[in-house]
């Protein structure tokens, strides 16, 4: 359900791709399949998280509707930015950083720092760099009230070091041009 209303919309800063399903949709505890990613936002982007915090407020005001036409207090109300240093204390990669949720039933479109289509699916990963445009929005549905983050598209800006503990082929082999072959029989 899209909303008209600019306010709830965000561009991030330079943020770091984590759990990144942009490729193609995963279903998570058994709910419907969405394109998903955790964002980790670096407590140090002041921008962007007033930008978020503006934004989830604006997307309260658009939703009183969903809210029995009452404001809620935000402590009553699931939030979408959260802070790593509680929530993920034994996690160095979200160490000094919030970070928030966001999907969508369609895909990103996902590009280059000169906005052009990324198609290669091993560029744009968790661990990279880039820039995400997100929306908020008000949602009420099986006793949960809250705010939602919905995912628009991607900019990747740089490479990172990969997250989930998978090594490159480069790192795992070294190069065997010119030695024997004979390992193999």
């Amino acid at each position: 359900m899209a909303m008209k209303n600019n306010n709830t919309k965000v561009i991030t800063g330079k943020v770091r791709l984590s759990y990144a399903h942009v490729w193609e949709p995963v279903s998570i505890n058994g709910g419907e399949e969405k394109y998903s990613v955790s964002l980790i936002i670096p407590k140090s982007d002041t921008k962007t998280v007033k930008d978020i915090q503006a934004a989830v407020d604006a997307a309260i005001e658009a939703g009183i509707g969903k809210f029995g036409g009452k404001k809620p207090n935000k402590g009553a109300i699931k939030l979408p930015l959260r802070d790593g240093d509680v929530e993920r204390p034994n996690d160095e990669n979200y160490k000094d950083a919030y970070f928030i949720n966001a999907n969508a039933r369609t895909a990103p479109q996902i590009v280059n720092r000169k906005v052009q289509p990324i198609l290669d699916r091993d560029e744009v990963y968790s661990g990279c760099y880039a820039r995400v445009s997100i929306t908020l929005y008000a949602f009420n549905s099986n006793g949960n009230k809250g705010i939602a983050c919905g995912l628009g598209n991607i900019q990747k800006l740089e490479d990172g070091e990969p997250l989930g503990g998978r090594s490159s082929a480069a790192l795992d082999f070294e190069s065997l041009d010119g030695e024997d072959e004979d390992f193999l029989s």
